[in-house]
């Protein structure tokens, strides 16, 4: 934070100490209100802005700390070059001539749009969203629980029912026939408990004769229960009769089976968020660079690379001047210096298409790199994202791609060929077809498809007499950008 107590920086200059009131950043000092009277009259400075010195001692001490003024010209920063990401002020543009997005600070509308606090609101809406679904999705399959639980509650309560009514029908049944056996014998016990004391008393007072008659009589009594007796263990009307329940192996099974009542899953799908950034537009461009007309664009060799290499089917530069090439054929990548001379070499990695190879699970060809994404062409599944972050993929297309399916990237645009049908497509990060072109009678088989700085897309028509094929940025017109080049020989791919 700023010191509270800064000077006016006029007065300080003829030996006076006022405190300031205002701070002219264009000026890079504090005015007291009689100097800020004067600046705000002068031709010089009337068009400079000032802030009240109450809100300029409150910006952070990170802000107030940032040099102003260049190091080298002693002259006011202007200027910021994002290529090399410094300040530069209007004598700096000789060094930065060749730079082609130096904006104007002053003027920029980049900087008077923070869209980082737009896009943090829009995420944290989304996570509140989503951690709102959560607790209503917590309570839909809690409901669901429950009446899931319900539905096996009133089974199992009919099938305990039914179970129970077959029990005491069993049990009915086998009762009623052991009282009815149980009264016959109560009444076969109480006959011969009678014929007993009718032997006593006959034995006693009856004579010799006719108790040996009744005797008689008695014995063939009790030999006919003794028949009924041994006809009712015969029979079995006097087994033990026990009751006992066989529960149903499904239900045994169920129980044994039944680890828990469900499996909780969490799905992740991608993030339906499109993060917004800053234009490029926004900002003013002092140094401009005219766009190169497009029949204007022509072709001059100025270095060639000899390797041993054949069917090259991938390249690409890096950001120090080097040159990598993908060899189909050989199966490796090599790299080479800016001068030509091989660097090193990978070798045993596969059939290779292209240069930018990732492993995933379905067949894929060509690949474009995308804000920590990679686009690539799933051949039969499409287009492709993958997040190099959490390694999730999206699908961009369904479209049906062919082999031998290269893609490239500008702007918010991606490009893709087919060599099948000899067509150049171009479609949004969405998916969305935005034009096509198709004209077999200039372009066929077309291999490579990159894009020059000002939209224009190159291909190689392998098939086309091997010429080089740059689509203006109307994609209305196609033009043979190599074909009278003798030293031209088998084009695969091409780079820019």
């Amino acid at each position: 934070m700023a010191s509270k107590l800064i000077g006016c920086s006029v007065c300080n200059q003829r030996q006076i100490t006022k405190p300031s009131v205002v701070w002219c950043s264009e000026c890079n000092e504090g005015l007291c209100e009689d100097c800020r009277e004067h600046h705000s009259l002068s031709n010089a400075t009337k068009n400079h802005e000032t802030v009240p010195i109450a809100k300029y001692i409150k910006l952070p001490a990170e802000v107030l700390q940032v040099a102003q003024f260049c190091q080298i010209h002693n002259e006011k920063y202007e200027l910021f070059c994002r290529k090399h990401d410094c300040p530069c002020c209007k004598k700096c543009v000789e060094t930065h001539n060749k730079c082609k997005d130096l904006r104007n600070i002053k003027s920029s509308e980049a900087f008077l749009e923070i869209e980082v606090a737009d896009n943090i609101k829009r995420m944290r809406i989304n996570r509140e969203e989503n951690l709102a679904s959560i607790g209503e999705k917590r309570k839909a399959i809690k409901i669901e629980v429950q009446n899931f639980r319900t539905k096996i509650n009133e089974r199992l309560d009919n099938l305990q029912n039914d179970i129970m009514k077959e029990i005491k029908t069993v049990e009915e049944r086998e009762s009623k026939k052991i009282r009815q056996l149980l009264n016959t014998l109560i009444q076969k016990e109480k006959e011969i408990f009678k014929y007993q004391g009718h032997f006593e008393n006959t034995k006693q007072y009856a004579s010799e004769y006719q108790s040996f008659l009744a005797l008689k009589q008695i014995e063939k009594y009790i030999a006919n229960e003794d028949d009924f007796l041994q006809s009712i263990v015969k029979e079995e009307h006097a087994n033990k009769i026990d009751i006992t329940c066989s529960v149903d192996t499904s239900l045994q099974k169920f129980i044994a089976s039944m680890k828990n009542f469900g499996d909780v899953l969490v799905n992740s799908s991608p993030c339906n968020i499109t993060i917004q950034k800053r234009k490029l537009q926004q900002a003013q461009i002092i140094v401009t660079h005219p766009t190169r007309n497009f029949d204007s664009i022509t072709l001059r060799l100025k270095q060639t690379i000899h390797t041993s290499l054949t069917n090259i089917r991938g390249c690409t530069f890096l950001p120090d001047g080097k040159m990598v090439f993908s060899c189909f054929n050989r199966k490796e990548v090599e790299v080479f210096m800016p001068n030509g001379s091989q660097e090193f070499a990978l070798t045993n990695i596969g059939r290779l298409f292209d240069v930018k190879k990732i492993e995933i699970d379905s067949p894929n060809t060509g690949v474009a790199f995308n804000d920590g994404k990679l686009i690539y062409s799933a051949r039969g599944n499409g287009l492709k994202m993958i997040n190099l972050c959490d390694e999730s993929i999206a699908n961009l297309t369904t479209t049906e791609m062919s082999n031998l399916a290269y893609v490239s990237k500008f702007d918010d645009k991606l490009f893709y060929k087919n060599n099948d049908n000899y067509r150049v497509t171009c479609c949004d990060f969405h998916g969305n077809t935005l034009w096509t072109f198709s004209d077999s009678s200039v372009l066929r088989f077309p291999l490579g498809i990159p894009v020059d700085n000002d939209g224009n897309v190159y291909v190689v028509g392998f098939l086309s007499n091997k010429t080089v094929k740059p689509i203006d940025n109307s994609y209305r017109r196609m033009t043979d950008w190599m074909n009278n080049q003798r030293w031209i020989t088998t084009e695969r791919t091409i780079n820019f």
